[in-house]
C-alpha cells in the first residue's frame, strides 16, 4: 500500500474538519439568572424569529446583522410552553415545555438551519405580538 497518495488526502480531510467545524457550548459560561431562559443557536440566526409562550406571542427585539443567542426575561418559575419559528431559519427544538425553577434559569442549545420559506415575493407582515406582562425576549451577539 502506498502511502504517498492518502496521506495528503488525510491530511486536507483533517484541516476541513478541523476549520468547518465550529464549537458551540453546552454549558453556559456564567449562570443563568432566576426567570430567564438562554435559547443558544448552532449558528448566526439573521431573523426575524417568533416567539410564543403559553400561547401569547412574545414581542423579540431583533439585531440587524444576526444574533446567536435570544435571552427571554420575566418567566414566572413553573411549566411553560414553547414555539420558536421564523421564516428564515428552522430551529431543533422548535417547541417543547420549559420547566423553570425559582433558584436558577435554563440554557437550551437550539440546532438552527438557514431555510428560506417564501420563494417568491415578499412575506406578508405579522400583526404586533401582544406579549406576556413583564416577559421580555432579546437576540444577543
Amino acid at each position: 500500500m502506498k502511502l504517498h497518495a492518502v496521506l495528503p488526502a488525510l491530511v486536507l480531510l483533517g484541516t476541513a474538519t478541523f476549520f468547518g467545524c465550529k464549537k458551540v457550548p453546552l454549558t453556559p459560561s456564567h449562570p443563568i439568572p432566576a426567570g430567564e431562559v438562554v435559547f443558544r443557536f448552532t449558528s448566526k440566526v439573521q431573523g426575524p424569529v417568533e416567539l410564543t409562550v403559553d400561547g401569547a406571542r412574545i414581542p423579540v427585539q431583533q439585531l440587524p446583522k444576526g444574533a446567536i443567542s435570544l435571552v427571554v426575561k420575566g418567566l414566572a418559575p413553573g411549566k411553560h410552553r414553547f414555539f420558536l419559528t421564523s421564516q428564515r431559519e428552522t430551529f431543533s427544538p422548535d417547541l417543547g415545555e420549559l420547566d423553570l425553577s425559582g433558584d436558577q434559569g435554563l440554557y437550551l442549545v437550539t440546532l438552527t438551519q438557514h431555510l428560506d420559506a417564501v420563494l417568491y415575493g415578499k412575506p406578508d407582515p405579522l400583526p404586533p405580538a401582544e406579549g406576556l406582562r413583564g416577559v421580555t425576549a432579546v437576540l444577543t451577539k
